[in-house]
């Protein structure tokens, strides 16, 4: 069974090879000298090195004290999280399934060994507590999957111990530049060893400034695409606000291939356009259900005790475990599934040959606002006409629909903010404020629906209905205070985009 590490470390190089002295330095009592360790590890990637370009790194290693396969994923500047699963011939599957959105049918092959001394140092503090593990390795790189060489070379890394704060890292590199000592230039050593013993390691970098309407919105879906691929093994993973992220960088693609329609051609886009519908409609089954949950609990435990009758906390708590464990097993299977693995497929083609029209080639400034400004008009127009209804079932559906609308005209003012600057910004955050309303006042149907449905199986049990009574007009009163203040968000969404567009 897979077990995860949060690893938090830095990398040096030194001419001299080995550890400075670091006793009394940034609160450190004693240097502890463990031993010397040898390590050999094969990486792991595609032919074409998709791992290693998204900054993923999957090894094969024994010796040391860890032997076994390691998973590493990027969660900050020198912050990873390290997936360990026991030594096994191939690639466990629980491994492979966090990678899989990158390799799909590709083949995971060998593509560098490394051999490494590593003279290990523990740095303890005056009650002889671990403040982090540094040590000096000297690399021996091969390069396996193609014509290249070895490389060689000494390396510094000092990682901190569970717990630690951060803060220490930085006082003992003040140490270590004082001796001269110098942050290492490669993010890892899979990246360094894929540079040093040659080949065409493709490595994921900074493009060129968009100048086009179409360079704008590529780069957009570019960016959103990297946020899809980076949140799937999140959402594996189970972590918090994962299946969130993913969602909306769904949302985010879908809204820009229908608002940008004179940069790409819809005829060619409109496919893919649906795919991302179903996706963002599976992913939304765990999310939505998250949220409700969430919604009721908070709801119920702002209630004064004695308003509280009968099981009303067990029967939600086992409503909200059940759901989620329903919803996602499924959300697993969904992206376990041909469907998903062939959207991804035609989400990079797309992008490494996408459809663009005559319009793609102009200047952004008025393509690009034109397109934010009807996006604008149409979720004005949608608001004030579900305004216009009476309260009940049908204002409701025209909210949700508003609301649907309002998101796709703020993704577009994002995709062109970077062209048009501080209006599309303003009009961006000022549709972020509508929409966040708008999801209020739905959560607060979704909320009323369910409540319904507990309370006629609390009351067919034979339990004291009354709480749910009171939490459904608590989220009634929740909604007709959304509605009171929508018209005020409104105006100001419309007043902020006058620049945009």
């Amino acid at each position: 069974m897979a077990v995860t590490q949060r690893e938090i470390e830095r990398k040096y190089e030194s001419d001299a090879g080995s550890l400075p002295e670091l006793t009394g330095a940034a609160g450190i009592a004693a240097v502890l000298d463990k031993g010397v360790a040898e390590l050999d590890a094969v990486y792991y990637d595609t032919a074409d090195e998709r791992l290693a370009a998204a900054g993923l790194t999957l090894r094969r290693r024994t010796g040391g004290t860890d032997a076994g396969w390691h998973l590493k994923l990027p969660v900050a500047p020198g912050v990873r999280d390290e997936i360990r699963a026991p030594l096994s011939d191939t690639v466990p599957d629980e491994i492979a399934a966090l990678v899989r959105a990158r390799v799909r049918s590709a083949r995971l092959v060998p593509v560098v060994r490394l051999r490494s001394v590593r003279d290990v140092r523990h740095l303890l503090d005056a009650d002889g507590g671990l403040l982090a593990e540094a040590s000096a390795d000297t690399v021996t790189a091969e390069r396996l999957n193609r014509a290249g060489g070895t490389a060689r070379w000494t390396e510094i890394e000092v990682e901190l111990a569970d717990g630690g704060d951060p803060a220490f890292l930085d006082a003992v590199e003040k140490r270590l530049r004082e001796a001269g000592v110098r942050p290492s230039k490669s993010p890892s050593k899979l990246a360094r060893a894929l540079e040093e013993t040659g080949g065409t390691h493709r490595r994921a970098g900074r493009r060129a400034r968009p100048v086009t309407a179409g360079d704008h919105v590529l780069a957009y879906l570019r960016e959103q695409r990297e946020v899809l691929l980076d949140c799937d093994p999140a959402v594996r993973r189970d972590l918090p606000d994962s299946v969130h992220r993913m969602r909306v960088a769904t949302r985010r693609m879908r809204s820009t291939l229908r608002s940008f329609g004179a940069v790409l051609d819809r005829a060619v886009t409109d496919p893919l356009a649906a795919e991302l519908k179903w996706l963002a409609g599976e992913l939304g089954a765990d999310r939505d259900q998250e949220v409700l949950a969430e919604r009721l609990t908070t709801a119920l435990a702002a209630l004064p005790p004695a308003l509280v009758l009968g099981p009303v906390p067990e029967r939600l708590s086992a409503w909200a475990e059940a759901r989620h464990g329903s919803t996602r097993g499924h959300l697993i299977a969904v992206l376990d599934s041909g469907r998903y693995m062939a959207l991804l497929d035609t989400l990079d083609a797309l992008l490494a040959d996408p459809p663009l029209r005559e319009k793609a080639a102009a200047e952004p400034e008025k393509v690009l606002a034109r397109a934010v400004r009807e996006d604008r008009e149409k979720a004005v127009r949608l608001i004030d006409a579900a305004l216009g209804l009476p309260p009940g079932h049908e204002r409701d559906l025209a909210l949700h629909e508003a609301r649907k609308k309002a998101k796709r005209t703020r993704y577009a003012a994002e995709a062109a903010a970077p062209a048009l600057g501080a209006p599309a910004r303003s009009l961006a955050g000022s549709m972020k404020s509508l929409t966040a309303l708008l999801g209020d006042h739905q959560d607060s149907v979704m909320a009323r629906r369910t409540l319904r449905e507990l309370s006629a199986v609390a009351h067919a049990a034979g339990e004291d209905t009354f709480t749910y009574g009171l939490l459904y007009g608590g989220q009634e009163q929740r909604a007709a205070r959304a509605e009171a203040r929508l018209p005020e968000l409104r105006q100001r969404a419309y007043e902020s985009g006058r620049g945009a567009g």
